[in-house]
């Protein structure tokens, strides 16, 4: 079975890494589906995302790296795959992400989402969170693939 890991991963972090590993373990595959996202002014282009993806992943068996611009469900609906893996940090997440499942839910009976925990050590690393320690020319060495932090570097956003 497969599932979708939706998101802006702008940039990938080692949170997100530990939600795919985690997944993993328990669908045979995991689609990370970069979502265009142009309502959060992403620091990185859709293209830069995915190839930056793609390098924090090259490691991991059975990932596959997609980008998309509509609707969540009607790309599930275009892949078929029915269930959806979001990773939660804390309580907020928590709320804000049962809407959006339930909405999903909606929109299609058949999609299911399953949330998922990253490890206690990443529970706090999120996209923005990277973005303005870097910006501060802060050391986010542990928190995003070393794949990636050349690339975190040279991006002017930061």
């Amino acid at each position: 079975m497969t599932c979708l890991y939706p998101g802006s991963f702008d940039p990938i972090t080692n949170g997100h890494l530990d939600v795919i590993k985690r997944a993993l373990k328990i669908f045979d595959k995991v689609v990370v589906a970069i979502a265009q996202s142009e309502h959060k002014n992403p620091c990185f282009s859709l293209e830069k995302r995915k190839d930056l993806a793609l390098l924090a992943t090259q490691n991991l068996q059975n990932v596959e790296i997609i980008t998309f611009t509509n609707l969540l469900v009607d790309l599930a609906k275009e892949l078929e795959i029915k269930t959806v893996i979001r990773g939660l940090r804390a309580v907020s997440d928590f709320e804000y992400e049962l809407q959006i499942g339930y909405a999903n839910n909606a929109l299609w009976s058949e999609f299911e989402t399953v949330y998922l925990m990253p490890n206690l050590k990443n529970a706090f690393i999120s996209s923005s969170i990277v973005r303005s320690i870097a910006a501060h020319g802060g050391d986010v060495s542990s928190l995003v693939p070393k794949e990636i932090l050349p690339f975190l570097k040279e991006q002017t956003c930061m």
